[in-house]
């Protein structure tokens, strides 16, 4: 009698991660002060379209561990840290989980993706990382006169045909990494909020009629109009057999848990949130809004001009705000609202009647004569 296999945890979906971030290339073959001085400028070109970070070892023969961490915070917002942590894969993917490109010192640490620089003087390091070696992106040559070593060439046959530079020029460098960085940005799909108890309307808003059908099959459409693969948003009691569906796991947490949701569906797409009490967004508004997502930061939204804060439900959430949200709940908020006002989101303006919210049954009438009458 075969006997069933225990499994003790819940089979989860997992965030492609490399080995301390979603997305890293380690830099090696060079002393370390060349290592970081290249990574400083190809860092300081791209800063400005892609959030980068560097994870290198001191090189002091000594490092004091301070009794107590310290945070040291300046005027300009910067902050100093000195911190007692042990370096563990698991954390650094969330230390690092707001960044679009991890650069490591590959002296040091392995990285899963690879930039080698030839110099001639450092065939024996590169010789004794080279089961570091596998996923080589392109070839830096420190000087003219730089060679591929034997060693390279006996493992990597076409290790002469990947592309090179020599270590000066940057800016072709910085082109060929930022297009590393695009190729990892993540598919956007799109969300429709239907678990909403619509208790103001009296009745079902994803079932009013504006546009000649239900709000929640025009959503969809809306969305899949523009070539985003769409699933409608429903409450753990329900299922939507019209349209593909997610259902909540964050229980009682309301659009919060929605996104979550979705998050937790699938942690490797962007997910543009859409409500449906929302009957003035169009087809303009969608296609502004994937015209100038921001993949570099945690969400864009579209704000009305004349609004304070920005409009949650009409939004662009990348996979690195899913770590920000769970902390946000952690913390015992639930508000996405609040999330997006305290982190770093691209804002798009428009005009507010486009964005307006339709709670009550007076507001259901108002709209349809605006619609009869713009239309």
């Amino acid at each position: 009698m075969e006997t069933k296999k225990h499994q003790k945890h819940a089979k989860l979906i997992r965030r492609n991660n490399d080995i301390f971030a979603s997305n890293e290339i380690a830099v090696l073959g060079a002393k370390c002060s060349i290592i970081t001085d290249l990574i400083g400028k190809v860092g300081e070109n791209i800063q400005k379209k892609a959030k980068i970070a560097y994870l290198d070892a001191s090189h002091a023969e000594e490092i004091q561990v301070p009794s107590v961490d310290i945070f040291t915070t300046h005027s300009s917002g910067n902050l100093n840290l000195s911190v007692h942590s042990e370096l563990n894969e698991y954390n650094e993917r969330i230390r690092f989980s707001n960044y679009d490109l991890l650069f490591i010192n590959g002296n040091h640490f392995k990285g899963a993706k690879q930039i080698l620089i030839l110099d001639n003087e450092k065939e024996t390091s590169v010789k004794k990382r080279l089961e570091q070696l596998d996923r080589i992106q392109f070839i830096i040559k420190r000087t003219n006169d730089s060679t591929y070593f034997d060693f390279l060439v006996e493992k990597f046959p076409s290790i002469k045909n990947l592309k090179w530079y020599h270590i000066d020029e940057i800016d072709a460098i910085s082109s060929h990494v930022y297009n590393l960085i695009q190729k990892t940005i993540a598919p956007i799909q799109g969300l429709v909020l239907a678990g909403g108890k619509s208790s103001r309307m009296g009745k079902d808003k994803t079932q009013l009629v504006y546009h000649g059908k239900s709000q929640c099959d025009f959503a969809v459409e809306l969305l899949e109009h523009n070539l985003l693969n769409t699933f409608v948003s429903v409450s753990s009691e329900k299922e939507f057999l019209s349209h593909q569906f997610i259902q909540d796991k964050f229980i009682g947490l309301g659009v919060f848990g929605a996104i979550c949701s979705a998050f937790q569906y699938d942690p490797n797409k962007a997910w543009l949130v859409l409500a449906t009490d929302v009957p003035f967004v169009n087809d303009t508004i969608i296609q502004l809004l994937l015209r100038h997502r921001n993949p570099k930061k945690i969400a864009t939204a579209i704000k009305g001009k004349g609004k304070e804060f920005m409009e949650p439900l009409i939004t662009i959430y990348e996979p690195k705000a899913y770590p920000i949200l769970l902390s946000y709940l952690a913390q015992g908020y639930s508000c996405p609202r609040k999330v997006l006002i305290n982190s770093d989101v691209e804002i798009i303006e428009v005009d507010d009647y486009l964005i307006q919210n339709i709670n009550t049954p007076e507001e259901h009438q108002q709209a349809l004569k605006e619609l009869a009458k713009n239309s």
